[in-house]
């Protein structure tokens, strides 16, 4: 198997050509919800252990 068609193949397993590529359960808008709410959730944490006394 020379280089080129090594990468070739690697390209495609990447793509996910057997699969259709996308996934419906990752929907860009629930996992940056997700992940905003997860960092608020940081946030909130630590400024309640970080407060003057």
């Amino acid at each position: 198997m020379s280089l080129p068609s090594a990468a070739a193949n690697l390209v495609t397993l990447a793509e996910g050509a057997e699969h259709g590529g996308n996934h419906a359960s990752l929907n860009p808008y629930i996992t940056g919800g997700g992940a905003l709410l997860a960092l608020l959730l940081l946030l909130w944490i630590t400024t309640l252990f970080n407060r003057d006394r």
